[in-house]
């Protein structure tokens, strides 16, 4: 039992960089994917065509491959980030990618005559998005979001690979040191935690914009 809760502690010094990068990424992510939503099915062809290439690039390559070009390719051009920021910047645009053609899809969703009604209302674009549009979106679109929080999460365990102590990488250490498997089970308890709490919230996100319905 005290081996149990010894490398317990050992690990759950890595949860810090996991949640701290997944605070960071889900705080920084859906914003962007709202804005480049807007920016992708509004009426600028010019525009159209760059968030199109965003999307493209970072949703068709692998995360890890991202990963690896920002921290390691971009010091060769001159660019040097630290290894928390390069997995931030990378995680921010590769989910960010994801949720813009998640919101695109929600707003497009929406019936065209609520856009025509709004204007009969007397409000301007930005207006009818915020106030009518994007809530309904945020409601129909709450389910494939909170499937790419809980990816998110397991995500993460991909920064070991530029050497960042994250939960995974504490266990995969301990395992290594005591040829024991008991860490690796720890782990996956912990993620599991953590991925129930990410579908309890959203469920009750669900619930807070069920008036919409």
């Amino acid at each position: 039992m005290d081996y149990i809760l010894n490398i317990t502690m050992l690990m759950l010094k890595g949860i810090a960089v996991t949640l701290k990068l997944y605070i960071v990424t889900a705080v920084f992510s859906i914003p962007l994917g709202i804005i480049i939503s807007i920016g992708k099915i509004s009426g600028f062809k010019a525009l159209k065509i760059l968030l199109s290439i965003y999307t493209w690039i970072f949703r068709g390559t692998p995360l890890l491959l991202q990963l690896f070009f920002v921290y390691y390719a971009l010091p060769i051009l001159g660019i040097t980030l630290k290894p928390f920021t390069a997995a931030s910047l990378t995680f921010i645009l590769n989910y960010g990618a994801y949720l813009t053609e998640i919101f695109r899809a929600g707003i497009e969703s929406i019936d065209k005559g609520q856009y025509e009604a709004a204007e009969v209302l007397g409000m301007n674009y930005r207006q009818t998005m915020m106030r009518i549009i994007l809530p309904q979106t945020i409601k129909r679109v709450i389910p494939p979001v909170c499937n790419e929080a809980i990816t998110l999460i397991k995500d993460t365990a991909l920064v070991a690979a530029i050497g960042m102590g994250d939960l995974l990488r504490g266990a995969k250490e301990i395992v290594t040191r005591d040829f024991n498997i008991i860490p690796f089970i720890i782990v996956a308890i912990i993620y599991l935690i953590i991925t129930s709490v990410i579908v309890y919230v959203f469920k009750n996100i669900e619930k807070k914009y069920s008036i919409y319905e």
